[in-house]
């Protein structure tokens, strides 16, 4: 007997085999179980989520021998007949492949006559968008009025492509791309069926792998199963799919985290000895560092699962900056996005990882972000209110004699104390000078945008009053108020409270206002240079040259 492949063999025959798409089984069910049936179905959605499916089981549905009904019963001749892929009034018209206007008059010319042995006779038009315009057209009328015996089911992975004249004619149903968990339980359920042994994460890999259709999974499980001769193993899964363990991630993450180059060229090296395709690497490292920032951003949050990977990346949450997290996000998907015109994948890969190591921002303006032990912030804020009244102490030790320098450079050690915060300059109402406060407490990625978005009103006690415009007001928000709240109180010495209130008078003396008020005028004045230009004055005279005002950049020191 010849092998079945898997995506064939356990192909779902009934509404309750399918795995999920539950909105469409609904309103399919509802409709049979209460004859308010359409007479034009559209089915869309990506490759191997069940659009073809879903379009036999509704054949099965309307013409099997026991009824119409949601529940086909799978055994009758129609039943049979259907799963086979012979039943007669079940016409399967492949549109990628018959797209004239012929096609479709041939299949107009059929519709009138009845049914050969069922209730219904079914048009299944499959990638029903390749049809050319004038066959759209020649459908249309009896699109829209067909026999009453005659359904319409059609599918398609490309909607966008259909006259809407088409689409005003059909009840549409979208069907979605699978969730990675959907498929591994698919996946183990089959398995556990073909008696055929298997690691857990092996079934995570070719899951992630399907990106969201079930049946490249299936086909990626008859591959794996192949490699591992019969079993499944999860190197074998990331060495036939060129993926790597998500530890191997966490150790790029790790030498970013300490800032150290050789490091990151070490573990660059040692994911390059498995072969892996580096596009999916650094998918897999952007996917990281979504769930990182979760973590640091969402109240709450946890990894699912608890093993040992996502205690480790708790641990690493707690030694990244949100900002650099964003950061590395993006390089990573734009690093994605570069490896088609880099001069191999693996050097293009390693230059994304040396982008994020020396692209790191500096904090406040200081020291390198590598040399800013992560004990620092925690010892800073530990720290009494009153450090701003004695700051001989930490001057006396940068003036230390350059015999004691060398030792603290070579060990790097921790400190025990953070130095005390620098003075903020002070506005005539003795307020600190807002942007001045925004350098020195380091505000810069989402915290950079409500700083630079708001105006510093006026200080209440211990709490800035800031205002806000309501357009920036969803910015305001924890946790990011706190986080901002804890940078200020950092810069300044003291515990400082933020209040937000919506003020529209600010917009003209906020940060973002003044500095886009400066390149304004920095155009301006770079475009009266070049139109004052003597040379530029002679082209012009002399042949009849034009400047381009959007081609004039100002000068940036």
């Amino acid at each position: 007997m010849s092998y079945q492949v898997l995506a064939r063999k356990w192909r779902p025959r009934k509404f309750a085999e399918l795995v999920g798409q539950e909105h469409v089984v609904r309103a399919l069910t509802n409709a049979l179980d209460t004859g308010r049936m359409h007479h034009a179905y559209l089915f869309t959605g990506t490759r191997g989520v069940g659009k073809t499916t879903i379009a036999r089981i509704f054949a099965k549905s309307l013409n099997c021998e026991r009824g119409e009904s949601a529940d086909p019963c799978g055994e009758c001749a129609v039943c049979t007949a259907v799963d086979a892929g012979r039943f007669v009034d079940l016409l399967e018209i492949d549109a990628a492949s018959n797209t004239g206007v012929d096609d479709v008059r041939e299949v107009i010319e059929n519709a009138q006559y009845a049914p050969a042995r069922g209730r219904f006779k079914v048009y299944l038009v499959d990638e029903v968008h390749m049809l050319s315009k004038p066959a759209f057209n020649a459908l249309l009328k009896t699109l829209e009025e067909p026999p009453p015996h005659v359904k319409f089911l059609l599918a398609t992975t490309d909607p966008q492509k259909l006259p809407v004249t088409v689409l005003s004619r059909c009840l549409k149903f979208n069907l979605k791309r699978l969730l990675p968990d959907q498929i591994s339980g698919q996946m183990r359920h089959i398995l556990g069926a073909e008696n055929i042994q298997y690691e857990d994460s092996a079934i995570v890999e070719l899951a992630r792998a399907a990106d969201g259709s079930l049946r490249d999974g299936l086909s990626l499980l008859d591959q794996a199963i192949a490699y591992g001769g019969g079993a499944l193993q999860a190197d074998d899964v990331r060495a036939m799919l060129g993926s790597v363990a998500r530890g191997q991630v966490l150790g790029l993450l790790e030498a970013l985290a300490v800032g150290d180059g050789q490091q990151l060229l070490n573990e660059c090296t040692r994911i390059a000895s498995f072969s892996p395709d580096f596009g999916g690497v650094l998918d897999d490292l952007a996917a990281v560092l979504h769930r990182l920032q979760l973590i640091q951003l969402v109240p709450g949050y946890r990894p699912e699962g608890g093993d040992a990977d996502d205690s480790a990346l708790v641990a690493l949450a707690e030694r990244l900056m949100p900002e650099d997290v964003q950061l590395y996000y993006q390089i990573a998907t734009a690093g994605r996005r570069d490896l088609a015109i880099a001069p191999d994948a693996r050097t293009g890969f390693e230059m994304a990882m040396l982008r994020m190591l020396a692209f790191r921002p500096a904090d406040g303006g200081e020291a390198p972000r590598r040399e800013r032990p992560a004990a620092a912030p925690v010892a800073r804020q530990a720290e009494p209110p009153a450090p701003r009244a004695a700051p001989p102490a930490p001057v006396e030790r940068q003036a230390a004699p350059p015999m004691a320098r060398p030792e603290p450079v070579a060990a790097a050690p921790v400190p025990t104390q953070a130095p005390a915060p620098r003075e903020v300059p002070r506005d005539a109402r003795g307020l600190p000078v807002w942007e001045a406060l925004i350098e020195q407490a380091g505000l810069r990625g989402p915290l950079g945008q409500l700083a630079q978005n708001a105006h510093l009103r006026e200080r209440d006690g211990q709490t800035l009053v800031m205002g806000l415009q309501s357009a920036h007001m969803h910015l305001a928000v924890e946790p990011m108020v706190s986080q901002m709240e804890e940078r200020i109180s950092n810069a300044l010495g003291e515990r400082i409270r933020l209040r937000f209130v919506n003020d529209q008078s600010v917009a003209a003396h906020t940060p973002a206002a003044r500095a886009a008020n400066a390149r304004e005028e920095a155009q301006s004045a770079a475009e009266a240079s070049i139109d004052s230009d003597p040379l530029v004055q002679s082209l012009k005279r002399e042949f009849g040259a034009k400047v381009v005002p959007q081609s004039i950049k100002p000068f940036e020191p």
